[in-house]
């Protein structure tokens, strides 16, 4: 476990690093004394306990570009006022940390992002051993299922949309969605989206990174819980 601590306050950041070897004391630990400083580093981080007020650049505009680099990191603010944290979920922030720091509450948090991190390696390692062998015009493709942005129903084939290429084959929708797991739903009966790249979402369409999808009326409180269920589970 890979765990880093921004804050500007040297006090802190050791109090923090104590706090975290108590409990997990194999995890290495990287310290940083400015959001700079924190992204210069090409220090690959599974867990940030980021202080939101800092001098420079504050914790909220360096999350914001830490998340164009890495989407499943774990983020935790550290902030002595309360109101920032409303903001903090706009940036993926797994949660959030009061200042003074409270020792039950820590570790109960601390736990937490362990527990999250752990989930995220195990769906990792699930969806990186699912793949789809397709077979068009003599060619065989192997797709991994963790690629695929969605799918969709025409002319009795199935089409499948990555980020860089579109394929088709002849199949049945139930049988590629039974295969997709928890990370994939079905908006509408033509499509299969993945929730990995969906970027927004009414009740009549879903935009996704490439391309996007219908809604059916009566899916939308499904798929609503369901990616909501997808957004906490991946922190």
């Amino acid at each position: 476990m890979r765990i880093a601590i921004c804050d500007d306050e040297k006090n802190i950041r050791e109090l923090i690093g104590n706090k975290i070897t108590k409990q997990y004391p194999e995890a290495e630990i990287v310290f940083f004394s400015s959001g700079e400083e924190l992204l210069l580093s090409n220090w690959q981080m599974d867990i940030l306990f980021l202080d939101i007020q800092m001098s420079g650049r504050n914790g909220m505009e360096i999350a914001k570009e830490l998340r164009l680099k890495d989407k499943n990191m774990i983020i935790i603010f550290v902030t002595a006022v309360e109101e920032y944290v409303f903001h903090a979920f706009d940036v993926g922030a797994f949660h959030y940390i009061v200042k003074p720091i409270d020792d039950t509450k820590f570790t109960d948090v601390l736990h937490r992002a362990a527990e999250e991190l752990n989930s995220q390696k195990l769906n990792r390692k699930e969806s990186e051993e699912k793949y789809l062998m397709i077979h068009n015009g003599g060619v065989h493709t192997k797709v991994a299922i963790e690629d695929i942005v969605y799918a969709e129903v025409f002319n009795r084939k199935v089409v499948i949309h990555k980020t860089d290429e579109t394929m088709e084959y002849y199949g049945k929708m139930s049988a590629l969605e039974a295969m997709a797991g928890d990370s994939f739903f079905r908006p509408h009966r033509a499509y299969l989206i993945n929730f990995k790249y969906v970027e927004k979402y009414d009740a009549n369409t879903i935009y996704l990174e490439k391309g996007s999808v219908l809604m059916a009326k009566q899916k939308y409180p499904e798929f609503v819980k369901k990616y909501m269920k997808y957004i906490q589970k991946r922190g």
